[in-house]
């Protein structure tokens, strides 16, 4: 059972015809696949296009493992090829093949193809890939059901929604095949899979050189703490105290840089709002789909309001928008907003609960003299807007009753 994922359709389709070679990255599961395949279709009703015009592969499928070498790979699709006309090739999981991008290269310049490909890997698009294709690819970056898609897969596949549908989606998140489970249990363990399966085969492979233990680990406590105060001296000298392992700070690093290569984190630097500086070294990572707090967690116990402001960093950056933490002489915001060289300012609380918390929330933004919007985010039913920074309920957010504004 699958959904039309009509926004991310809507951007790759005016380059289905184009000689860009289209770049899907996204975290393994994600439904890039289907995605693939759902351009495929449109491709061929809606140009017309022969059967024998379409070479697809997806380099999971044990078929296809003769092909892991670029030269194979090669050889295999210009076989294919016998005319003049347009082919137009879909190759998944694309990172299996070694030397890929020496393919891909040779395709595009010697070839009349539209190329689109898929990669579990967010550095797919750096080292030789970009040198040998500067300006020559177009990335997409697809990411787990957001909340309408998640509202949208029950409706258009005839199922009960569940009881609390935005507590659901706020604990187990939006990762596609979580939907073949019901059992909260199930799903669980479903996310477990996935995240040992993840860590198998994208970062302590037979090519690499981590402590597989250590790694895996340390992944569970970073991800659990997603979107909390990151110190890679204090989370050395923890793991160093109670497990009596020898992890450095620079191992830190190296493994945050993995789990942000597997798409399973992403990093954001913190800007200094005063100066309207990024600041290098210091930084907060988020997960890239909430279930993942559940799946890393020791208990069935989440965070709730690190919960929220995790799933509407996902949600900001779905639709498009550039993130980093503010920065304020008095403290932090949440998220600076911006698109199009404009900005907007969020903070992001679970209930505005009592007067103290209001205060908090609101005056997060005294000492910022930007005159571009700001917003407190929360699951609070009732309109608290006051002295110009709006309120807006999460879930009317989510489902696009009400949007922000940037200038």
């Amino acid at each position: 059972m699958f959904i039309k994922r009509t926004k991310y359709l809507d951007l790759i389709r005016r380059f289905y015809d184009s000689s860009l070679i289209k770049v899907l990255t996204g975290i393994r599961r994600c439904g890039k696949s289907v995605l693939l395949s759902q351009i495929k279709e449109e491709i061929k009703e809606n140009y017309n296009i022969d059967e024998d015009h379409i070479i697809s592969i997806n380099f999971e499928d044990v078929s296809f493992t003769n092909l892991r070498n670029y030269i194979k790979l090669n050889n295999f699709i210009i076989k294919k090829i016998k005319d003049k006309n347009k082919y137009y090739i879909f190759l998944d999981e694309i990172q299996n093949v070694r030397n890929f991008e020496k393919t891909l290269a040779s395709l595009k310049a010697t070839q009349n193809v539209s190329i689109f490909v898929t990669g579990s890997n967010s550095k797919l698009l750096s080292g030789k890939l970009s040198s040998l294709l500067v300006g020559r690819c177009k990335e997409f970056k697809i990411l787990p059901f957001s909340y309408t898609e998640f509202l949208q897969y029950y409706k258009e596949n005839n199922l009960p929604l569940p009881l609390q549908p935005l507590n659901n989606y706020i604990r187990l998140g939006g990762m596609p095949q979580r939907f073949d489970y019901d059992n909260e249990d199930d799903i669980k363990d479903y996310l477990i899979s996935l995240f040992n399966g993840i860590i198998d085969k994208d970062i302590c492979n037979s090519r690499s050189n981590i402590n597989k233990e250590n790694f895996t680990t340390l992944a569970k406590y970073i991800i659990s703490n997603a979107t909390k105060e990151f110190s890679a001296t204090s989370i050395s000298d923890y793991f160093n105290k109670m497990n009596n392992r020898n992890i450095t700070r620079e191992n830190i690093y190296r493994y945050l840089e993995k789990l942000e290569q597997a798409c399973l984190i992403s990093r954001v630097k913190r800007f200094d709002i005063a100066s309207k500086r990024t600041l290098r070294l210091i930084e907060k990572h988020f997960v890239i789909d909430n279930g993942f707090f559940l799946a890393c967690s020791q208990s069935n116990n989440i965070l709730i309001s690190h919960a929220l402001e995790n799933l509407i960093y996902n949600e900001l950056i779905y639709r498009g928008y550039e993130i980093k933490i503010g920065k304020t002489y008095k403290g932090e915001i949440d998220f600076v907003v911006t698109k199009n060289n404009a900005k907007c300012f969020i903070q992001v609380a679970y209930l505005l609960s009592d007067e103290s918390i209001i205060k908090r929330e609101f005056s997060a933004f005294s000492s910022i003299k930007d005159s571009a919007p700001k917003y407190v985010f929360s699951l609070d039913q009732f309109d608290m807007s006051q002295d110009g920074i709006k309120h807006i309920n999460i879930e009317d957010f989510l489902l696009n009753k009400i949007d922000i504004v940037l200038f």
